[in-house]
């Protein structure tokens, strides 16, 4: 197959590359025959569908659209195998008894209404993307230097992290006696690398370890970074987040994290978390893993890396106010677009069972 051209070619993981001639006439809806089973795609152009995806061309006089959005609400994974043949089988789809609208002008209202919530959910994505971009441009430019907040003009100096804090290495525990299922009076919540997504710690699938095996200094406190010190990926080693604090009990980390506490004797306790998302530190670990078949940092190879700071600390304070601002610009952009998915999905309860009608 000579994949060029214009013409999408659709997996069941949906649009994968391009083609010059097409199988199938648009609109078209596809999903997954193997493979990924469960994604629904809509395909406006004409397109050419993989031998792993069940496509339809034919709707019967349905509204495509409205189709689009009816099959997301099928459950394909309990037809998955039903025959005796992995995967899902369209035979067994076939038999499916299901309840729709049979005006096309209300499919069409309630497509509408759901293309609408899913425009408002991708333009929300599209601009938290464009904030992030704009932030590390910010992040890059102001923690070397290339550009002064107005008003500061002072010297800069090298600072090694370990100038600026301490890293230590989380805790080490025996799983079958050590680990807990529910917390106790003598248990500690326990932090791992799953529990830091997009710089920020999530507090979801959290374990508990036994009191004992935590250290104090192993304890999180209010400020702290926590960091992913070894993981199967090398792009997630390093990854971080800071601990706010939390009303939820004590907190430590795994055996695979660590934590840094600033010291605030060099560097402004703000401006520290944003150098570990800098480009500066994502260099440092790509050169000591480089080469390496064990993705796994020490204290030490974090404490070792070097930046360039400002003497000035109010001239960190005012760099940590401007990225600062931008997360919480971001974050407010992130709120709006959780609030956005549920939105939609509680629509698609309503209006694709019937529960509320639009025409």
């Amino acid at each position: 197959m000579r994949r060029n051209g214009i013409v999408p070619i659709v997996t069941s993981s949906g649009i994968d590359d391009c083609h010059d001639e097409s199988r199938v006439a648009g609109p078209g809806v596809v999903t997954g025959r193997y493979g990924t089973i469960g994604r629904v795609f809509y395909i406006t152009d004409d397109f050419w569908p993989l031998n792993t995806t069940l496509y339809i061309r034919d709707f019967h006089g349905n509204d495509p659209l409205f189709i689009f959005y009816f099959l997301q609400t099928i459950d394909f994974a309990t037809h998955s195998g039903k025959s005796g043949v992995p995967g899902v089988n369209r035979n067994d789809l076939h038999q499916v008894s299901v309840r729709l609208p049979t005006s096309l002008e209300e499919q069409r209202a309630i497509a509408l209404a759901l293309s609408d919530a899913d425009e408002l959910v991708e333009s929300l994505e599209r601009l938290i993307v464009k904030k992030r971009r704009i932030k590390q441009g910010a992040m890059q430019d102001l923690l070397t230097g290339k550009r002064r907040l107005p008003g500061f003009e002072g010297e800069w100096e090298t600072r090694t992290l370990g100038e600026l804090g301490r890293c230590t290495r989380g805790v080490s525990f025996d799983p079958s006696t050590d680990l807990l299922a529910i917390a106790s009076q003598d248990s500690v919540a326990l932090l791992r690398a799953q529990n830091v997504r997009q710089r920020i710690l999530n507090f979801e699938d959290v374990l508990h370890v036994a009191d004992r095996r935590v250290s104090q200094a192993q304890r999180l406190v209010s400020g702290d970074i926590v960091i992913c010190m070894a993981n199967g990926s090398k792009a997630l080693v390093g990854k971080s987040a800071v601990f706010q604090g939390t009303r939820l009990g004590l907190f430590t980390i795994g055996a695979f994290m660590a934590l840094f506490r600033p010291n605030g004797e060099a560097g402004h306790p703000r401006l520290v978390p944003y150098l570990f998302q800098s480009h500066i530190f994502r260099a440092h670990i790509d050169v000591l893993l480089a080469g390496s078949s064990i993705n796994n940092l020490t204290p030490g190879n974090v404490e070792s890396c070097e930046f360039n700071v400002p003497k000035c600390q109010s001239e960190q304070t005012a760099i940590a106010t401007v990225l600062s601002d931008m997360d919480s610009e971001i974050a407010a952009l992130e709120s709006k677009l959780t609030k956005a998915r549920r939105i939609k999905q509680g629509m698609m309860q309503q209006l694709l069972t019937g529960r509320i009608r639009l025409v």
